[in-house]
């Protein structure tokens, strides 16, 4: 198998530094726009067989080290009860929002295993046919708590932070149940055979340093200590705010994802030799051609000097428009000129 993934995760040498892209299973391709046109996301979710044709689909484009898994951070809204719209251009609706402390009450326990059995399936289909690690994830119970509070369509999260700063006692209730259920969530990715977890905070961005510390921390240390102590290798992922990158370190995570907002240089040195960094090349960057992408990827890789523990990857996820030859000549760029070096 290729293990390149799996090596930086543990900060080892490597052939070459490894790719791959945040919503590398999806949008930008082609194919998948003609598979979506067909049946809606939770439709096909719910058919491992056809899940797992969609995660493998970036090999057929582009040569990365991993497939993320084709899925969405709100699937497990359906185990607590509640249902789900995905809104071309919004993002995923609930039926009902957390307005008061008695709402987060409503909000029912489960087993990702027996509720979501069709992901842990879709992992299973994939180890068998791929020679590239499982990406599996989990969304952070800040980001997960905004969708239920705010909506998909908030410019400034007013409705999530006013809760959380109202109604501390009910936020804390409400985080902890999906820092919980997140943490079981991601180890049962893991146990049906994904490589590593990524937790994706892609809302946590909004808050200041002292917030975070306050209301986000304690739950995403719940998180990544559950995951630790069972074994299960993690990157911690956050967008938006690189003054939060020492807590992120503080919080957990193997490797920390960095979006472009910091040199990469400089963020390895904030949260340490002791974590990899993945990222962080701005998404925007590939709409603007082959030769401008690959000398952003150049710069990055410049910057990081072949160190172990890269993941080369973008700082969110792909846009739309994003031209899948760009995104392998990117990727090629990536594995030519750190395999040279190497």
């Amino acid at each position: 198998m290729n293990d390149r993934i799996l090596r930086a995760v543990r900060r080892e040498k490597a052939d070459a530094t490894p790719v791959w892209f945040m919503r590398q299973a999806g949008r930008a391709l082609p194919r998948y726009r003609e598979l979506r046109a067909e049946a809606g996301m939770f439709e096909i979710l719910r058919d491992p067989e056809a899940a797992a044709e969609i995660t493998t689909m970036p090999l057929e484009y582009f040569p990365v080290d991993a497939c993320v898994l084709y899925n969405d951070l709100s699937t497990p809204f359906f185990g607590a009860g509640l249902q789900v719209e995905m809104r071309p251009g919004v993002g995923p609706v609930v039926d009902r929002l957390i307005r008061s402390p008695a709402d987060v009450d409503t909000l029912r326990p489960y087993d990702p295993r027996v509720e979501m059995k069709y992901i842990m399936d879709q992992i299973t289909l994939l180890t068998k046919r791929i020679d590239v690690p499982v990406l599996g994830f989990v969304g952070a119970p800040f980001t997960l708590c905004s969708y239920l509070i705010s909506g998909p369509g908030s410019r400034n999260q007013e409705e999530t932070k006013t809760f959380m700063w109202r109604e501390p006692e009910a936020w804390n209730r409400l985080a902890g149940f999906w820092a919980e259920h997140s943490a079981d969530f991601g180890i049962a990715q893991y146990e049906a055979g994904a490589g590593a977890v990524q937790v994706f905070d892609s809302w946590a961005g909004y808050l200041g340093v002292e917030d975070y510390d306050r209301y986000v921390l304690p739950h995403m240390h719940t998180i990544f200590n559950r995951l630790r102590a069972a074994g299960v290798p993690t990157i911690n992922f956050l967008t938006g705010n690189p003054a939060l990158l020492p807590l992120m370190a503080e919080a957990g995570g193997e490797v920390i994802g960095v979006d472009w907002r910091i040199p990469i240089d400089q963020a390895w040195k904030i949260v340490g030799d002791n974590r990899g960094v993945q990222g962080n090349l701005d998404p925007v960057l590939l709409l603007a051609g082959r030769d401008r992408a690959i000398e952003g990827a150049r710069a990055i890789l410049d910057r990081v000097e072949g160190r172990p523990g890269h993941i080369f990857n973008v700082g969110h996820g792909l846009l739309p428009g994003t031209d899948p030859d760009v995104l392998k000549a990117v990727t090629d760029f990536v594995h030519e000129y750190t395999a040279v070096r190497g």
